[in-house]
């Protein structure tokens, strides 16, 4: 072949430190724009971005010569740089080191997006901790108790 050619389809969650202040219901929309703006600049290309005040997630696409790790590092280290410039109230903010990235099928990835447009509604009933372990159990993720939910 003489071309590299690949789609894949991640769904990640990341959350914020248990020591860092929430995002603003008024900053939520730019948050979520500017992470958009960093995952396209690795090359790869942003589905969509949402979420609530106390963690984030994006459905996209991961480019070619992309590892999940590095998109997540440039996501992380840039916004959570950006989000301290946004308000004095930022200035301890942080993401917490870890993440979760799933992988999506083509023929789910409409229901994804759906889902993480209606993360304010889906936060009424159910909280992040409850929503996390729902995943690390659909997609079957060892995960150790002792840090899972630990900065």
């Amino acid at each position: 072949m003489a071309q590299s050619l690949c789609k894949i389809y991640l769904h990640v969650i990341f959350h914020i430190k248990t020591t860092s202040p929430a995002i603003k219901p008024e900053h939520l929309e730019r948050v979520h724009a500017y992470i958009g703006q960093m995952v396209n600049s690795t090359g790869c290309q942003t589905l969509r971005v949402g979420g609530v005040g106390d963690h984030v997630h994006v459905v996209c696409v991961l480019g070619s010569t992309v590892t999940a790790a590095h998109l997540l590092e440039e996501m992380k280290r840039n916004s959570s740089r950006w989000i301290k410039t946004l308000s004095p109230a930022y200035r301890m903010f942080a993401w917490q080191g870890g993440y979760a990235a799933f992988s999506v099928s083509q023929s789910l990835v409409g229901k994804t997006i759906a889902y993480v447009e209606n993360q304010a509604e889906h936060h009424r009933r159910r909280t992040f901790q409850e929503e996390y372990l729902q995943f690390l159990k659909l997609y079957n993720t060892k995960y150790d108790e002792r840090y899972v939910f630990t900065d």
